[in-house]
């Protein structure tokens, strides 16, 4: 295994550190996949505290015959800068995944007819966008996606906060409402209207009507290429008995859709230790390592397309 130092975007405003990591034997053109992060500021490792699903991924791929390109998200190594502009999903991430895509099309070592898009979180949410915009990919896989918009996703995660103490979940309750009619008539609202009103943190509601004008299952139901769902049935961010049950139901009976539920794993899919999102410091301050089970199912679903 030999991970090459390499940089998306070289020659553009927002140039990002990567590691290309290769398996030993690269004799022949190998298959190759492109890690696109989940949301919020994120290094090429996806380190969340103790867990770098990223890293654990790539080497895991690498002693199995596949390639993989990660690297910065721009918003992690540009943090500063691209708080002064108006930033949509296509600029925080969708820019820069096509461009590492092209990246490996064109390097020697890599099958071009075999690059796949590994998103995880959010990046799964995208990745189907990603591919149908012009990566072009072999095929997808989604770890920990949703079939669901943005803004469902933020308000159901911000219901489940309160679950368990009463307190919490009055005052957890007042914010929901505050929070549920930022988004009322969103897609009703125009371009410009949408991206002067604030949800929170400096995020303006255009950023989520940009990116839910079309949803990963809208896009998924469009498309024909092999895609692999994959999700930890510990998962407290995005759940087993509604996301992964939404897409198993809308994407039902399609030959090129396969799924995987890990029963024991967490958000990062690694063995969960909690099952309450109010404990996630704790769940994501232990360190641990994405183990065989999952690195073995993505490496099959690679090499069998």
């Amino acid at each position: 295994m030999e991970s090459i130092k390499i940089t998306v975007g070289e020659n553009t405003q927002y140039p990002l550190n990567g590691l290309l990591t290769l398996p030993d034997d690269v004799s022949s053109p190998v298959p190759a996949v492109v890690m696109v992060h989940g949301s919020g500021p994120s290094n090429m490792d996806e380190k969340v505290m103790k867990l770098t699903p990223f890293k654990d991924l790539a080497e895991a791929l690498a002693q199995r015959g596949i390639a993989s390109l990660r690297y910065d998200k721009r918003t992690f190594a540009y943090a500063q800068k691209m708080k002064k502009e108006l930033v949509s999903v296509k600029e925080e991430t969708i820019d820069d995944a096509l461009l590492a895509t092209e990246m490996l099309k064109q390097n020697p070592a890599i099958d071009s007819g075999r690059i796949f898009i590994l998103g995880h979180s959010m990046g799964a949410m995208l990745a189907p966008r990603i591919d149908a915009e012009g990566a072009d990919v072999r095929g997808l896989i989604l770890m920990a996606g949703t079939p669901y918009r943005l803004e469902e996703v933020v308000i159901n995660q911000l219901k489940r906060s309160g679950e368990g103490n009463p307190v919490l979940k009055f005052i957890v309750s007042l914010e929901y409402k505050i929070f549920a009619k930022k988004f009322d008539d969103l897609y009703e609202m125009s371009d410009e209207e949408a991206k002067k009103k604030k949800f929170a943190g400096g995020i303006n509601l255009y950023y989520f009507k940009e990116m839910g004008a079309k949803t990963a299952a809208d896009y998924l139901l469009e498309s024909e290429k092999p895609a692999l769902i994959m999700q930890g049935g510990k998962d407290f961010q995005v759940l087993a008995s509604d996301d992964y049950k939404k897409f198993c139901e809308l994407l039902e009976g399609r030959a090129n859709t396969e799924f995987r539920l890990y029963p024991n794993l967490n958000h990062c899919f690694v063995d969960a230790l909690y099952d309450s999102i109010l404990k996630a410091s704790k769940e994501y301050g232990t360190e641990r390592h994405i183990g065989e089970e999952v690195s073995n199912d993505i490496a099959d679903f690679i090499m069998r397309h």
